[in-house]
């Protein structure tokens, strides 16, 4: 009896000590967070283990919750434009303003105005890039690639990718066209028509993120429209070629926020989390994540990123380039279903 005892005593230590039954947090997240390098270190420092689902695009975020139960997801990160639209469907909690590190924040990136709501904070921006013009500098004419009109002028014929994202390339184009993204309309998308489909006759292929990336990489094109240093960073120690720049009409600036679920089962570890991943150690690692890079938001970070990395990053010139940015656009459902139809057009021609 005292054998099995103490035998049922050894047991249960070794299953106390078991990784099995660590603490978890459940994180709905981009692909940039599932990053071993990114998550270990929280993990080690706080005895928990990190699970991550990725998701691409609100809708498909949102889905994935309205399938779950309440408390099965406790950190959630989100389009900085779409922050809204998951406080209006009640799935956020409030977090502690005064424990936030946004005093830190590249001032333009605090972004108030999509994270909070009614004086409340409901998510912090972690993360920030651009979509705008990417490019081989020794195949192209870098000074061509200041000005988005060289793009159609027939020099670059057959050397473009488009990024296969609608949102992105028509707000790129209306750009172009002097048209702000936060003013697109139905004539909006009848101005950026006839230029959007010019653009698409001179393209070799419209393509996803790894099939603009290759083909950027192997030379099969010279130029991606849409990408950025979110495309080229993470090739750019094997090909110091690639490069990005944003044209003089502007880039498309994304932003991604991340914030606490109102379910959470465990609300302080969640928010724990969120202050590691704004932490100047978290953003830079966040931001050189081996799925893709990004600007921190943190200017901090910078004290911990490496010269290399920051020059890949285009770190000194931030401030020029969130000048020369706007953000997505962001349509009701009858302008989003306008700019799909184009889009689905453009493919077809």
């Amino acid at each position: 009896m005292t054998r099995l005892t103490l035998a049922g005593a050894s047991m249960l230590a070794l299953m106390a000590a078991s990784p099995a039954l660590a603490q978890e947090l459940n994180a709905l997240v981009w692909c940039d967070h599932t990053d071993p390098a990114l998550l270990e270190p929280f993990e080690t420092a706080n005895g928990v283990k990190v699970n991550t689902k990725e998701y691409e695009g609100t809708a498909a975020g949102l889905a994935i919750l309205d399938l779950s139960q309440p408390g099965d997801w406790d950190v959630m990160v989100i389009d900085a434009v779409d922050v809204g639209r998951a406080v209006d469907a009640g799935l956020l909690a409030e977090l502690p303003a005064d424990k936030m590190a946004t005093a830190d924040y590249f001032p333009d990136l605090v972004m108030a105005a999509n994270n909070t709501r009614d004086g409340k904070t409901y998510a912090v921006t972690e993360k920030f890039g651009f979509n705008t013009i990417a490019f081989d500098k020794t195949k192209v004419d870098v000074a061509d690639m200041q000005d988005m009109a060289t793009l159609t002028s027939g020099k670059y014929d057959g050397r473009i990718a488009i990024y296969d994202y609608y949102l992105q390339i028509l707000g790129l184009v209306a750009m172009e066209q002097g048209i702000k993204t936060a003013e697109m309309t139905a004539d909006s998308l009848t101005a950026i028509r006839e230029p959007l489909f010019k653009l698409k006759a001179a393209s070799k292929q419209v393509s996803d993120v790894v099939s603009s990336q290759t083909a950027l990489a192997t030379g099969e094109v010279d130029i991606v429209v849409g990408g950025g240093e979110w495309l080229t960073a993470v090739l750019a120690a094997d090909n110091p070629n690639l490069d990005w720049t944003i044209p003089k009409q502007g880039g498309l600036r994304w932003a991604q926020s991340i914030a606490v679920l109102k379910d959470s089962a465990q609300p302080d570890l969640a928010l724990k989390f969120v202050q590691y991943i704004t932490s100047p150690e978290g953003q830079a690692r966040l931001a050189t994540s081996s799925c893709y890079w990004g600007m921190p938001v943190n200017q901090k970070a910078g004290d911990i990123l490496t010269p290399e990395q920051k020059a890949v990053l285009r770190w000194d010139q931030q401030p020029e380039f969130i000048a020369n940015s706007q953000l997505y656009p962001v349509p009701d459902a009858a302008l989003d279903t306008a700019m799909q139809d184009l889009w689905t057009e453009m493919l077809q021609k």
